[in-house]
């Protein structure tokens, strides 16, 4: 299986390196922002960088969206994996018609508001997982795993 890890860097970055006892064994690449903490964490990785800032900017969104279409075209990934931010918005639409499998990972410290980037990929996404029982009101088809944390 091939995986494609998309988020933004910090955070989001950290929340899908906490995954590793899944991902570890597959063929992977990730996509992020070419920010320091990436390039310290992902140091051994197959990395894309993709442009930011990227909340509520149309110029990059629209930069990300040309290069999830050459990354998809080129990678070819079973799944994408993302706990966001807006990069993940092209990569899970354009994913979708490339055939992948999507899981979108709400952040934790949403509890009961949904993110822009969660509202956004929601309609495409194959596996919406919250991690608080209160944001299954917000997405009534997700499922709740509790922290990734622990």
């Amino acid at each position: 299986m091939k995986v494609c890890l998309v988020g933004s860097s910090g955070g989001h970055l950290t929340h899908l390196y906490m995954l590793k006892d899944f991902w570890k064994n597959e063929d992977r690449f990730w996509v992020t922002f070419p920010k320091e903490d990436a390039k310290s964490l992902l140091a051994e990785e197959k990395v894309y960088a993709c442009h930011y800032p990227t909340n509520r900017n149309l110029k990059n969104l629209i930069k990300n969206t040309f290069l999830a279409f050459r990354v998809l075209f080129k990678e070819k990934p079973d799944l994408i994996i993302s706990s966001g931010a807006a990069v993940a918005v092209p990569f899970f639409y354009l994913g979708k018609l490339f055939g992948a499998k999507t899981i979108y990972i709400e952040v934790f410290d949403r509890m009961d508001k949904p993110t822009v980037t969660g509202r956004l990929v929601y309609p495409v996404t194959d596996k919406f997982i919250v991690q608080w029982e209160e944001m299954k009101k917000v997405y009534p088809k997700a499922i709740n795993l509790g922290s990734i944390f622990q």
